[in-house]
């Protein structure tokens, strides 16, 4: 209960500090997130990395298919973590909490993107208006990105105007959904043994980078952002894992009541 309540309240101002950087805040968030989208992908067109279009246009009209990748996209992220991190503790609790300090580094370090680097995700690139109030012409009829998580819709929709007010959708560099599911990855491969477990955590990154592209919330430099701040969460979370307080040490058992020693 300790370790739940730590981590819940880590998360509670992990995204309390997330949300004061992005999309709420109005039209000079808009701007520095839009000519950053800008500059994000005519880099991956210098490099030959700017496919994101078409992946998505491969597949949006398969509605069943798009749906299931905006349910996984809005749900495993947070449960196959969780369900990671409950394993490590119940049957490795010495890897628990190292890679518990990893992925509190990792999310930490994720924030100064998030406040240093605001990003509008590709979904939101081919809606002006409603971002900007206004027709734009450096967006207006140049991108064909399809928000799915509005149409064909998932479980939940950043289109709400509740979630627009309390979320940042502008987080987008670092992709802590490429960092998470990585994390998982490499938290499980030494103590899963060989066969179908082994392959399902190694396909995790692989369906997560699918996801993130195929929905339009994130580039392919976004996961490339990802890596690095689980490569730097790694560097501080070995060290961090020693300061931070331990699991206790199961008590020894009882000894036995006299009267039962005596019968025997």
């Amino acid at each position: 209960w300790v370790e739940i309540g730590l981590t819940l309240a880590f998360y509670l101002i992990y995204s309390a500090v997330r949300n004061q950087f992005g999309s709420a805040l109005g039209r000079e968030a808009r701007d520095d997130a839009f000519a950053n989208a800008l500059d994000i992908i005519d880099l991956e067109r210098a490099v030959g990395l700017y496919h994101e279009e078409w992946i998505q246009s491969v597949f949006v009209d398969w509605t069943l298919f798009i749906r299931f990748w905006n349910i996984f996209y809005g749900t495993f992220h947070f449960l196959v973590t969780i369900g990671v991190m409950v394993y490590l503790f119940l049957h490795h609790s010495r890897r628990y909490l190292v890679m518990r300090s990893v992925l509190a580094s990792t999310t930490a370090l994720a924030l100064i993107g998030f406040a240093a680097y605001p990003l509008m995700p590709p979904r939101l690139l081919s809606n002006c208006t409603s971002q900007f109030g206004a027709p734009r012409p450096d967006c207006a009829g140049t991108y064909e990105f399809v928000d799915t998580l509005v149409d064909p819709g998932g479980w939940w929709s950043f289109d709400s105007g509740t979630m627009q007010s309390i979320s940042n959708q502008y987080a987008a560099m670092p992709s802590l959904h490429i960092a998470w599911a990585l994390w998982c990855t490499i938290a499980l491969n030494p103590v899963l043994r060989r066969g179908w477990p082994g392959a399902l955590s190694a396909l995790s990154p692989v369906a997560t980078l699918f996801s993130i592209l195929d929905t339009a919330n994130h580039y392919w430099f976004d996961a490339v952002g990802g890596v690095v701040v689980l490569v730097a969460g790694f560097l501080l979370g070995r060290p961090l894992s020693r300061i931070l307080p331990g699991l206790p040490s199961p008590a020894p058992p009882a000894p036995e009541p006299s009267s039962a020693v005596l019968r025997r």
